[in-house]
């Protein structure tokens, strides 16, 4: 494998971001993600390429159901192409058949989390506007709570073992809904089962829609950690570009066709839709779709079924599976990937899985507004505590305070340019011009530095930056420091105010199920021996658990709320 570690590429001059497709990264003369599947139906046909709940899905079922979805609506609906489309679904297998059935029909996907409250919901839809739903049974009670606030026109319903034979399908369905009583009422007269959607669509014909790169595939919102969620505009070129930009780099430890992935994080956030969507079905990988990742002892236990080759996860769910004797005792012969995203990877996680399995986690750095993968740790040459090199014609600037660009070894904020970058926030103009530069540029909101040998280290994001008597803190440094204790679980670090200081560090932290408690003096001392004095937590909080996004990142912005 070739790897090129200079921070620049051959993007030349500065392109609308969204609108181009790099020959480089087009081995195949893709123009849509449409292509993509097609392609890999034909290759891979009766290979699985989804399981859940026991359910396998193989290329072919895919390629049909996906059909049958886009022939219903283009025949029995009069939605359109550039319509939008939300889809609000957990880890099961109809979700890349919706997925892929909608692009067929020339709809825009606009990835809805299944958890979010009625009021997340009337914002995105409207935001959106969006005009059909196909939403997972159990969350459906909060969709007729703001159903008539929206333009949505059709709502279609799915339950987990939809796609099971049907003594299989009542048996779950009814288990799930009636004896676990998972599935609140809600009442939407008008809507259609999914599976009555795709009779409707059997054996009628999928008329064929104009697709170019630079159309609109999915409208990604960011993930809300910081403010209000904004629709990231993905082009079929962002995410055709990013599936070569990441596959360039496994490539060397990705064999056609053979894989089998762990798939924890949700579909419906851009890290995993990005890797099992995309990435792994265009190399015909099968990943094992986990739909409830919190349930641990279901998920070892699905876990044990499988002789899986690689794992997708983040620093939280690596602490919590490492911290069950279960999940240590399972066979990782087979383990040859592990890969982290989502959230900054501690050293003590790290330690602790490669302790564990046998495999080092290779950590990569991505944002929603990048499809998302800028950067990732080459395969065989990792470094523990960066996210990488830059990938494939992606150019990295360093930036100070004044616009201007930093030399490797100063830290400033990051900024990149290249396929991948989002052709903007939906009907947010101002909100685009705020975080693109002139030259093309993206600026992150993350605060990075660039090593001699071009490895990039997140110090921390800019909104997170804890300021001590004039002296800069970054949150991801005293976690790291925090974590690497052996008695805590998890932490998080966030500025309060301070008299004399402006600011003081504050810190959170959850401690290991066998310690009952830890005297906050000696946890200073600890920190005294990695830390600057002012990095020093001044106040310690001993929690049960930290508030998380639904993907597990710590949400600091939560824990300064409580602290106004």
């Amino acid at each position: 494998m070739t790897m090129d570690t200079s921070t620049h590429n051959t993007v030349g001059t500065v392109k609308a971001p969204g609108s181009y497709l790099p020959e480089s990264l087009n081995p195949a003369g893709y123009q849509s993600l449409i292509d993509v599947l097609a392609l890999a139906v034909e290759k891979y046909n009766d290979k699985p390429a989804f399981t859940s709940v026991g359910r396998t899905l193989t290329y072919r079922e895919l390629g049909e159901k996906s059909d049958q979805f886009a022939a219903y609506f283009q025949n029995e609906t009069d939605l359109v192409p550039g319509d939008r489309i939300a889809i609000q679904l957990p880890n099961v297998i109809q979700y890349p058949v919706v997925l892929f059935g909608a692009m067929k029909a020339g709809l825009i996907v606009v990835n809805t989390n299944p958890l979010y409250t009625p009021k997340e919901l009337e914002h995105q839809f409207n935001d959106a506007g969006v005009k059909a739903l196909v939403v997972f049974a159990n969350m459906a009670h909060n969709v007729e709570k703001i159903l008539a606030k929206t333009s949505i026109k059709h709502v279609i319903i799915t339950e987990i073992a939809d796609f099971h034979s049907p003594f299989k399908r009542l048996l779950v369905n009814s288990v799930v809904k009636y004896v676990k009583k998972m599935v609140p009422e809600y009442h939407l007269p008008n809507a259609l089962s999914l599976n009555d959607v795709l009779a409707k669509g059997a054996g009628k014909a999928v008329v064929k829609v104009e697709m170019t790169p630079e159309k609109i595939a999915v409208l990604q919102y960011t993930g809300g950690t910081t403010g209000v969620a904004k629709g990231a505009m993905l082009t079929h070129a962002n995410l055709i570009s990013n599936t070569f930009q990441l596959s360039s780099r496994l490539k060397v430890i990705l064999d056609e066709g053979s894989e089998t992935y762990i798939a924890p994080l949700p579909l419906y956030h851009i890290y995993a839709f990005l890797i099992h969507g995309l990435t792994l079905l265009e190399r015909g990988g099968h990943s094992v779709l986990i739909p409830n990742p919190r349930d641990l002892p279901g998920f070892v236990k699905e876990l044990k079924k499988w002789k899986f080759t690689g794992f997708v996860g983040l620093n939280t769910l690596f602490v919590g599976l490492c911290n069950r004797k279960d999940f240590r005792e399972l066979d990782f012969s087979s383990l040859k990937l592990t890969c982290s995203g989502g959230m900054p990877l501690t050293h003590s996680a790290a330690e602790a899985w490669q302790a564990v399995t046998g495999c080092v986690v290779v950590e990569g750095y991505g944002l929603t507004e990048t499809s998302p993968v800028v950067s990732f740790n080459p395969i065989g040459k990792e470094k523990i505590g960066t996210i990488g090199l830059p990938v494939a014609e992606t150019d990295i600037k360093i930036q100070g305070r004044d616009g201007q660009a930093l030399p490797q070894g100063q830290s400033g904020m990051l900024c990149v340019r290249g396929p991948q970058v989002m052709k903007g926030y939906w009907n947010q103009d101002a909100a685009t011009r705020e975080v693109m530069t002139e030259d093309g540029f993206l600026t992150t909101g993350d605060i990075a530095v660039q090593h001699e040998d071009g490895y990039l280290q997140i110090v921390d994001r800019a909104k997170d930056m804890i300021i001590v008597s004039g002296f800069n803190v970054y949150p991801t440094e005293v976690e790291d420091c925090l974590s690497s204790h052996p008695d805590i679980l998890e932490s998080a670090a966030i500025g309060v105010a301070d008299d004399k200081a402006g600011e003081a560090v504050k810190a959170f932290i959850v401690l290991k199920a066998e310690v009952e408690t830890l005297d906050i003096q000696v946890l200073r001392v600890y920190c005294k021996e990695h830390l600057a004095a002012y990095k020093i937590p001044k106040y310690v909080e001993i929690r049960t658990e930290l508030p998380k996004t639904n993907v597990g990142k710590v949400l600091r912005r939560a824990l300064r709320e409580e602290q106004a």
